[in-house]
């Protein structure tokens, strides 16, 4: 039960490189309102159904994930909302689009009224194909989780440490109160991952993500 309560937490918030040593030219702000204040870097328009912004990071082999999270605004009126990264991106999408290249999508969802996959509290794994074109690898129901989204728990900043073998597929999720604890699965690539980008991404809600 720990372990599934380790992916609700971490399925989304991770990056490879020290994102505000960037400067804002070198962030590819796909679509949504984005932009960094302080320390942190704010995905403020709660519409945007599609929101991305991409990050130069080359990737291959294990690489070592680190990023926190902390909601912002949105999700209420039409009680759906998500985020999620892209890692391993081989080429982003220009502008706004469903997939993202050639990559794979962490993703933590809330959707009441959700077609082909679970509705209310879940997390989803996806294959991106193309920009236009996802496969759903996984879907896991976290309903049994949903008295856990409180305005107390959306507030709080949340730690992310994520290990990912790009040639065996093998991710490692460490819980973020208790490193001891991790949580494992693997992608099915059957050839090692490259990846010149990763992407953060959000649905319908406000985020900000620092280090």
């Amino acid at each position: 039960m720990r372990k599934i309560v380790v992916l609700v937490v971490l399925l989304s918030v991770i990056s490879i490189i020290p994102l505000f040593s960037l400067s804002v030219t070198d962030l590819g702000f796909a679509y949504g309102k984005w932009a960094i204040i302080g320390d942190r870097l704010y995905q403020n328009d709660i519409k945007a159904g599609m929101a991305r912004v991409d990050i130069p990071a080359p990737q291959a082999g294990t690489m070592e994930y680190k990023f926190n999270v902390r909601y912002e605004s949105g999700g209420v009126e039409d009680m759906h909302a998500g985020f999620g990264i892209h890692i391993f991106v081989d080429k982003p999408a220009k502008g706004k689009a469903w997939g993202n290249g050639q990559s794979y999508l962490l993703w933590l969802n809330y959707d009441e009224n959700a077609k082909g996959i679970t509705k209310g509290f879940s997390a989803q794994i996806y294959k991106s194909l193309s920009n236009s074109k996802m496969e759903l690898l996984a879907d896991i129901d976290l309903n049994q989780y949903s008295y856990l989204l409180t305005e107390d728990v959306l507030d709080m900043i949340i730690p992310v440490r994520m290990v990912v073998n790009g040639n065996t597929g093998d991710v490692k999720i460490y819980d973020p109160t208790d490193s001891t604890w991790v949580y494992k699965f693997n992608l099915g690539n059957t050839k090692p991952l490259t990846g010149q980008y990763l992407s953060l991404r959000t649905n319908s809600m406000g985020i900000s993500f620092g280090m």
